[in-house]
């Protein structure tokens, strides 16, 4: 090899990585509730015909993903399932000031296998003798919005007590989902989301809006985020073509 191809070689390399290394500097990165993985995926779909970078976007409990963000995790945006885990981030000095935004609104159901009885939820005596039997799918009702949700549901209709023995908790809202799909449990406490975007199973009941505080979904910018186009991926996702995406998929907008 001689002494000019030596030299070419190493800048060559670095010109065959530089649009690779670019295009992540532009590409957001955003962690994302796990119920949002269909919405988000036609959203991101969406932005990259237009142009852009495509956004690359994990997807997990809202627990989970805050407390990645507060040890130091690097990302662009975070969207929670619900206000507790962004509200803790704010205090912790992670979001960028006057970004966060409410992005969508959900419903909390009740789910089962085909043929199974429905559940009236708004009675809890109906609610604690039929969920109380058996299994109960949850999300972990002690750190992801999900569980939370359904154990103050369940909690201010006076079923709790009968059920909580018999829950199953699960890492996040999709793998509370799939126990009831594998029939690992009968029941299952979802968003309404979830359960639209399921196969095989039925919705056998709707909770109450008044039964838990309002399902919301906060938006917010992170400070430890350095991607260009983070910005202009969070006002698509507000903006009218941005939330007609995610309505598709059963979430409520503005």
């Amino acid at each position: 090899m001689t002494a000019i191809m030596r030299f070419l070689l190493p800048l060559l390399a670095l010109f065959a990585i530089a649009p690779t290394a670019a295009a992540q500097d532009k590409a957001p990165l955003v962690l994302a509730a796990a119920s949002m993985q269909e919405a988000l995926t036609d959203a991101a779909d969406a932005w990259t015909r237009t142009g852009h970078e495509r956004p690359r976007i994990s997807f997990a409990a809202s627990s989970a993903l805050a407390r990645q963000i507060a040890a130091g995790g690097r990302a662009d945006l975070f969207v929670s399932a619900d206000s507790d885990w962004m509200d803790d981030l704010a205090k912790r000095g992670l979001i960028v000031p006057g970004t966060r935004a409410i992005l969508v609104r959900n419903q909390l159901v009740v789910v089962a296998r085909p043929g199974l009885p429905r559940v009236a939820a708004t009675k809890g005596a109906a609610l604690a003798k039929i969920l109380g039997a058996a299994p109960l799918a949850m999300a972990d009702p002690d750190s992801v919005p999900a569980g939370k949700y359904g154990r103050e549901a369940l909690t201010r209709l006076g079923a709790w007590a009968a059920v909580a023995a018999h829950v199953v908790r699960a890492e996040n809202v999709r793998a509370a989902l799939a126990l009831v799909e594998r029939g690992a449990a009968p029941y299952g406490i979802v968003y309404a989301t979830d359960a639209r975007a399921a196969t095989g199973i039925q919705v056998a009941g709707v909770f109450p809006p008044r039964s838990h505080a309002p399902i919301v979904y906060p938006i917010a910018r992170l400070t430890a985020g350095t991607a260009n186009e983070a910005e202009g991926f969070r006002r698509f996702l507000l903006s009218r073509a941005g939330q007609a995406i995610l309505a598709r998929r059963g979430f409520a907008t503005h």
